[in-house]
Parts: structure tokens; C-alpha cells; sequence
């Protein structure tokens, strides 16, 4: 698995399928020589034979390998659809300084890796982008073309000037929308900061929704934790401005620490427990941390559901 630094030194090609592609076939061989050797190849090109089914396409060599039987996949075949959406909103821009990576690239690579990983199990891929309104909302599809048009829209998130126009979130109000919109019965995958100026239980209500419509829900709960969560900032003044709105608070983090970090935290034990109320599988997705803590409970869990 690639970590950020070798992300950085990739961006140069300026192919963000590249990219994905060099993520996930190192985390696939990292995966060979880990405790969970013949995941991958279960996860990628195979699928476990049935029994009563034709033994034309039995891979026997892979029988060989591992004394179980698995079926070659052919690139008709469609496991399920798959949604990716992603929070566009202007706080997903942060940290907003030059040479950290943000809120809102880290959920493109990992994004991107996702897409990759899906269609590579033959699955069914669309992506919607939502900020206060829906920017983009593709179907499900597993063509090469589409997959191509996915990853170009990803790149314009990385390549997009952000600084002339600030984009509120109304998350709920989309998440609803968009749960409107996917078929029934879809892996639905969120990467969001999940924070908005409206009502939690508003929030917590669009998440429901998507599980109402009988899909697996995965958030991806993206943020820096060292600021956003422990407000990690030295003992000194400091300007912080909302990337949403713009408005200006001067003050030492020192004087705020104990009551932000109690507020903060209480939101996001709630939405623990909401997520975990309704069954939604919820990744605690750290900016600072490498792809690979991230990605691997979903891959794992995708793994045992196969």
C-alpha cells in the first residue's frame, strides 16, 4: 500500500488511475504476505464455485494452490452496484495550506482506490459529488468508458481552485436526494467530514433514509484528527476563519480547548451510535494516517461478505 508520500510523488503523471491502480496493487501485495494470504486473489478476479454449477471454468490451478474451488470471472458479469459519494464542501478543504493534503483529496485517492478495487470484482461502479447541491450524479456501471469518465471528474476535485468560491454543505438534504436516486439494494459508500450547520438529527435522518432503501451503507468519517478532534494548536493567538462562510474568530486554542474537544466529541460518539443503531459501517478515516489503515476494514469486511 502506497502511503502519502508516495501518493505525492505520483501525482506528477497527473493520472489519478494511475494512482489507484499503484495503491491498490501494492495493498493486494502486502495482502499475499499477510495473515490474510488468498484474500486478494478471492477478492479480485475468482469468485467461490457453487455447487450444481458447470466446472467449465473451475480454476484448477488455483485449486492447486489453496484446495478450494474458485471460478474464473468474465467482464460481463456484475456482483452489484456500487455508489461512491463524496462532500465536496468547502470544510473538506481543510487543513487549507499548501503541501498538506486536505480532507477532500484524501477522499479522492481513496475514492479512487475504491473504484479501482470494485470494478476489478467486476462490480457495478456510479459516483455523485454534493456540496449544497448535487454537482454530479452518474448511474452505476461497469464499462471502461465510464470508469474513465469517474476518474476524470475525480481529478478536476484535485485540480479545482476553490479559494474564489466557498461551497456550504447541506448534507441531509442531498443524502436524501441521492438516496432517492440509487437503485435499490446498492453498496453505498460516503466520504464526508460530516459536519453542517444544520441539525444532527437531520444528518443522522438522510443516513437512515439510505438504509430504508435496503443498502449496505459505508461512511467513511474523514478529518484531521490532531486538529479538528484534539485541537492540537500551540499556546498563542490564532485567526480561524470557516471555509464555508468566511467569518473571522480571533483566540488562543488554550482558552477553548476543553469545551470544543467535549462538544466535538459528543457529536461524534453520537454519530457512533447512530451508525451503529442502523447498521451503517462506519471507518474513522484520519487525513495523517496512510491508505492502507484506512482502506483495510472495508476491504476485510468486503471480503467476508464474498
Amino acid at each position: 500500500m502506497k502511503n502519502i508520500d508516495d501518493i505525492q510523488n505520483l501525482q506528477e503523471f497527473d493520472h489519478l488511475e494511475l494512482i489507484a491502480k499503484e495503491v491498490v496493487e501494492g495493498f493486494i501485495t502486502g495482502l499475499h504476505r499477510s495473515p490474510f494470504h488468498g484474500f486478494s486473489v478471492e477478492f479480485a478476479e475468482h469468485r467461490l464455485y457453487n455447487r450444481g454449477e458447470s466446472t467449465k471454468h473451475i480454476d484448477w490451478k488455483l485449486f492447486a494452490r489453496t484446495e478450494r474451488l474458485y471460478v474464473k470471472r468474465f467482464e460481463e458479469e456484475t456482483n452489484l452496484r456500487s455508489h461512491i459519494i463524496i462532500d465536496t464542501s468547502s470544510s473538506m478543504m481543510f487543513p487549507y495550506d499548501e503541501g498538506i493534503q486536505n480532507k477532500l483529496a484524501f477522499s479522492v485517492y481513496c475514492a479512487s482506490a475504491l473504484i479501482y478495487l470494485l470494478r476489478k470484482q467486476r462490480d457495478a461502479v456510479g459516483l455523485s459529488l454534493f456540496s449544497d447541491e448535487i454537482e454530479l450524479h452518474t448511474d452505476a456501471r461497469l464499462s471502461m468508458v465510464h470508469a474513465k469518465r469517474l476518474y476524470a471528474n475525480l481529478n478536476r476535485l484535485l485540480n479545482a481552485d476553490f479559494s474564489k468560491d466557498r461551497k456550504k454543505t447541506q448534507a441531509s438534504k442531498m443524502l436524501h436526494q441521492i438516496a432517492e436516486s440509487i437503485h435499490q439494494r446498492s453498496l453505498v459508500i460516503i466520504f464526508s467530514d460530516m459536519l453542517e450547520n444544520e441539525e444532527p438529527d437531520d444528518l443522522f435522518s438522510a443516513l437512515q433514509h439510505l438504509r430504508h432503501n435496503k443498502h449496505e451503507v459505508v461512511l467513511f468519517h474523514v478529518r484531521d484528527k490532531k486538529r479538528e478532534q484534539e485541537f492540537d494548536y500551540k499556546n498563542r493567538p490564532y485567526r480561524f476563519i470557516d471555509l464555508e462562510s468566511g467569518e473571522e474568530i480571533k483566540l488562543n486554542p488554550n482558552e477553548v480547548r476543553l469545551d470544543y474537544t467535549s462538544a466535538i466529541q459528543n457529536y461524534f460518539s453520537e454519530l457512533k451510535m447512530k451508525c451503529g443503531q442502523y447498521k451503517i459501517d462506519l471507518i474513522e478515516a484520519d487525513i495523517n494516517d496512510d491508505f492502507k489503515k484506512v482502506l483495510l476494514p472495508y476491504l476485510i469486511k468486503r471480503g467476508k461478505l464474498m
